[in-house]
């Protein structure tokens, strides 16, 4: 079920630019940690970027491989990732775009 969270370092970084949706506690009741859903329906609603993570359709059959997108910025290119990878490295590309965004 962890994999459902967004990570400790990810849930700090999207606190500091605002995010303050009820979550599920953490170890000592002060952390919070999002799920993926909630990060990205907050960055959908609040920041009007839609993302997506969808599998790579290669010609080698090989169902497992992932890639990202984030629409009118970016994408993960040819890289080949596992789902949760690309879950991710999308978040962390929303998050710079946020704070890119906030300081400029």
């Amino acid at each position: 079920m962890t994999k459902e969270f967004v990570p400790y370092e990810q849930a700090l970084a999207l606190q500091e630019l605002g995010f303050n949706e009820p979550c599920f506690k953490y170890k000592d009741n002060t952390n919070f940690r999002p799920l993926y859903q909630q990060a990205f329906r907050w960055f959908r609603e609040k920041h009007n970027l839609k993302s997506y993570i969808a599998p790579v359709e290669y010609l080698d059959g090989n169902e497992d491989t992932y890639h990202w997108c984030i629409y009118n910025h970016f994408n993960s290119g040819n890289e080949q990732l596992t789902y949760e990878e690309g879950e991710l490295a999308c978040l962390k590309k929303l998050i710079e775009i946020v704070k890119t965004n906030n300081n400029g």
